[in-house]
């Protein structure tokens, strides 16, 4: 086995440190969601974190890592008899993102439960997780049912595997670690209120600081072991103040008037539930016995609320977490009891923060974005003051000239546009797919391992061969080319492609907020059905991918409030870079079905024949099956219909800005193809 990087020798990522930490003191914390770019030491320090873990006695050949001295009563491998416990070093579990279920809980071996009704477990990675660690790299990209399974071992500190009636559990407490980048996708925020804390990573922008991070890689990556021998006294010294931190916690007082600032702190930033006050009051006791003290602080208070409340500020998608420190602040200083004003009974805060530099503890305060951020749209979500009418900026008056980019409308909620026919793509809302999970609607032979088994139909196939197969008892007798496996049918996630006409015939102001808005409020949508998004936008004399395909819908709104318009409507070339940007990614992701989302008046200029150019393009994405839907924009009193016309070249539907929302009384659901099948 390698040897780790030593954490005590990563250089700065303070916040980053002291979260790990904190969790290592008191796993009860919750674990700790790590958000950053690339390339910041995230994999490096959670892996490093295992060597600092105190060594854990084990009962000799359990499988779950029972602990002797009070072994889980309901353990697979149970009762277990006294013995003495052997020592071993705390594990790191690392997730894929591409596991499966079977192998994050583990899988019950089915022909034994049927034939000989045997709780045959075959454990999986939260029981190898059991008592240590359970690393989750890009969590963000973990499918959801895997990451609702493992947040739910986590809080409950068990597993449980229920399969056709057999029902196994297993002891599952672990210190749950997940990394991600941002740039690739957010967590919902149901996901990440089960997350303890969350901490902020950046590069040091700092030169010496880069420069020590370099020189220090390059030597560990020459001589591990002689780089790992140098931090030995670092790692040592580390390790047993965490060993104390541990031994002190039971004793660590947690005052009312402490609990009181917990709780007006929760209450004023509104967060959702109770989870916060307790994920804070852990957190402020493991501040204090980290610190070496019995008594937890104003600072230990403040500090925990800082790591424990910025990812449970996020109400949607286009949030970034943050936490207003000037608010924390007047909130802690309104609720902190009154006798402490004259300073007698209050402890010293710790001036270190519970850090400490030399033994690798961190305790920085995280980098905070603005607490009150709202949704790329504003300062409130209100569009700018409009042009007055007869201005070039007017609604129905064209430029060449490039405008400002304007802020969108308020977005609102969409109707429901799906891909027809039955996909088998990655799990999601949008569309009918096959999937893992959903509603049986069949059986068939299994193809590798089987994950569902079809109860009925294995005993209809197996029924027949009983007398032949010399059955004598009560029991079925079962060979495996009976078993079954379950088809079920659910909803996948789509790659919705958005094309934005961004000419001058849209860039009227009033005009433009309504489109972006309406593009925001599908945008939403996507992110709420756990589709891939990627826009492309078209003015002047070409088309340009604005943001290639991509999990993170935020990102995509950000570069749709940046957009300039004016200039020409290159229609054509919008589809044609489309019809490219899709034609790559059915080639990287052929299971994911794209939807066309054309956001137009349906105006082409520009070139010779823009028209019929632009209806050749349209007819090269039918000609493929691209499922299709274009936004009507054009308004006024006289309308050309040449959106509509777009849409039967493309095959598929025109629904109009009003018509888009989830209230109108045009319908609740439309069906993307359903006016090109008519046509």
């Amino acid at each position: 086995m390698s040897t780790p990087y030593p954490f005590t020798a990563i250089v700065g990522q303070d916040d980053l440190r002291l979260g790990l930490l904190l969790n290592a003191v008191s796993p009860a914390v919750g674990g700790v969601l790590v958000r950053g770019e690339k390339g910041t030491a995230k994999s490096t320090a959670v892996r490093a974190l295992a060597a600092l873990m105190p060594e854990v006695s084990v009962v000799p050949g359990c499988r779950f890592s029972c602990d002797p001295v009070s072994p889980d009563p309901a353990c697979p491998d149970g009762p277990h008899a006294e013995a003495a416990g052997v020592s071993r070093a705390a594990r790191t579990v690392e997730l894929p993102v591409g596991a499966s279920e079977d192998r994050l809980v583990g899988a019950l071996d089915i022909e034994r439960a049927l034939s000989e009704g045997v709780k045959a477990f075959e454990p999986g990675l939260l029981a190898d997780a059991h008592r240590g660690i359970l690393y989750v790299d890009e969590v963000n990209l973990l499918h959801d049912h895997l990451v609702d399974l493992l947040l739910d071992a986590a809080a409950m500190g068990a597993s449980y595997v229920e399969r056709e009636g057999v029902s196994v559990r297993h002891a599952a407490r672990f210190l749950l670690v997940g990394t991600m980048n941002p740039e690739e996708g957010e967590l919902r925020p149901q996901l990440l209120d089960r997350f303890g804390l969350t901490v902020e990573v950046a590069a040091s922008r700092d030169t010496d600081e880069r420069v020590e991070v370099v020189r220090r890689r390059l030597a560990y990556d020459d001589d591990p072991e002689g780089f790992a021998a140098r931090w030995a006294g670092e790692e040592s010294a580390l390790r047993e103040r965490i060993a104390a931190a541990r031994a002190l916690l039971p004793r660590v007082v947690l005052g009312d008037g402490v609990l009181r600032q917990i709780a007006a702190t929760c209450a004023a930033f509104e967060v959702d539930g109770m989870r916060a006050d307790i994920v804070m009051a852990r957190t402020a006791t493991a501040l204090a016995a980290w610190a070496g003290r019995e008594e937890v602080t104003a600072d230990d208070v403040r500090q925990a609320a800082l790591l424990a409340l910025p990812h449970r500020r996020r109400r949607n998608p286009f949030d970034a977490p943050g936490l207003d420190e000037d608010k924390l602040d007047q909130t802690l200083d309104e609720a902190g009891p009154q006798e402490d004003n004259d300073g007698d009974d209050r402890p010293d805060p710790d001036p270190d923060g519970g850090g400490d530099d030399d033994g690798g503890g961190g305790g920085g305060v995280p980098p905070q974005a603005d607490g009150d951020r709202t949704p790329p749209r504003g300062e409130s979500g209100d569009t700018p003051s409009q042009a007055p009418e007869g201005s070039p900026d007017a609604p129905g008056r064209s430029t060449g000239a490039e405008q400002q980019p304007v802020a969108s409308a308020e977005p609102f909620r969409t109707k429901t546009l799906s891909v027809p026919g039955l996909g088998e793509g990655a799990a999601g809302r949008r569309s009918r797919a096959r999937t893992e999970h959903g509603r049986t609607t069949g059986a068939r032979r299994p193809q590798g391992a089987l994950t569902k088994l079809h109860l009925a139909a294995t005993v209809q196939a197996a029924a027949p061969h009983q007398r032949a197969r010399g059955r004598s008892g009560r029991g079925l007798v079962v060979r495996r080319d009976d078993l079954r496996q379950a088809t079920r049918e659910g909803r996948e996630g789509n790659l919705v492609l958005f094309v934005v006409d961004a000419s001058g015939s849209m860039a009227a102001r009033q005009r433009m907020s309504a489109v972006k808005g309406a593009v925001l409020s599908l945008l939403l949508d996507a992110y709420q059905r756990r589709d891939k998004v990627g826009l492309v936008t078209f003015r002047g004399r070409e088309a340009e991918v604005a943001l290639p395909p991509t999990s993170s819908v935020d990102a995509a709104a950000s570069r749709l409030e940046s957009l300039p318009t004016g200039g020409r409507t290159p229609l054509a070339a919008g589809l044609l870079k489309a019809h490219d940007v899709l034609r790559v990614e059915r080639l990287r992701d052929p299971s994911r079905r794209p939807l066309l989302v054309v956001v137009t008046d349906g105006r082409a200029t520009g070139g010779p024949e823009p028209v019929a150019l632009a209806g050749r393009a349209g007819r090269l994405h039918r000609s493929e099956g691209t499922a299709s839907v274009v936004v009507d924009c054009e308004s006024g009193y006289v309308r050309l219909g040449l959106a509509g016309e777009l849409a039967r070249e493309l095959g598929g539907t025109a629904v109009t800005l009003d018509e888009l929302r989830a209230d109108s009384i045009a319908g609740l659901v439309k069906d993307v193809t359903a006016a090109g099948r008519a046509a």
